[in-house]
């Protein structure tokens, strides 16, 4: 996969854009050789020789075989695109324009690499747990970024329950389309985020 010049603009210097591309390649032979032999039947060690690097560095860019597969490099640029959008946009509506802004970058091998990660977190048990772990961290990223966009503390309980429901949009967005995830994935959440920026109405 090559990565998009809107996806690596937010990534300064040299070494840390080489570490970026590092990371993708890993990636890319990881998601070949699970498609060729299933997640479980492939080890650490084939997805290193895939990639030409050794197993030690391999686990200097990845923690574990599931962080291989949970690794996105989007997710910065919407953070960025969120903290840049005019003050006078609500919450919901700029999060609903960084998502959109943010994605519509993607090339076509991104969007598909992305919708073969998404499944693999959804039908993988270990892949599920570490999905759920991560929504968890990102609603506290966005929970702080809330909060500094409307002058209020993190510890708001009405910024947090904000924040918790944006992930669980996007969670029941996930499972909603776990069988049939395609290209409609982000129409989706942007759907779903308009229907709870209206108060979900039913």
């Amino acid at each position: 996969m090559k990565l998009s010049t809107k996806n690596i603009q937010h990534i300064e210097g040299l070494r840390e854009r080489k570490k970026a591309k590092t990371h993708v390649e890993v990636q890319k032979q990881a998601l070949r050789l699970f498609r060729e032999k299933g997640y479980g039947n492939t080890t650490v060690e084939q997805i290193a020789d895939a990639a030409e690097v050794s197993p030690s560095t391999f686990f200097r860019y990845f923690s574990t075989k599931e962080d291989v597969v949970m690794y996105n490099i989007i997710d910065p640029v919407v953070i960025e695109a969120f903290k840049a959008q005019p003050v006078g946009l609500s919450p919901i509506q700029a999060i609903r324009v960084s998502i959109k802004s943010s994605y519509d970058g993607f090339t076509a091998e991104e969007s598909a690499d992305l919708q073969e990660r998404t499944k693999l977190m959804l039908k993988v048990p270990e892949l599920r747990a570490k999905m759920l772990d991560k929504l968890t961290q990102n609603l506290e990223v966005l929970t702080k970024l809330t909060a500094e966009r409307i002058g209020r503390s993190a510890d708001d309980l009405a910024v947090r329950t904000f924040a918790g429901a944006v992930i669980g949009v996007i969670i029941s967005v996930f499972f909603h389309d776990d069988e049939n995830l395609n290209a409609n994935l982000f129409k989706h959440i942007d759907v779903a985020l308009t229907q709870l920026e209206a108060g979900l109405p039913l």
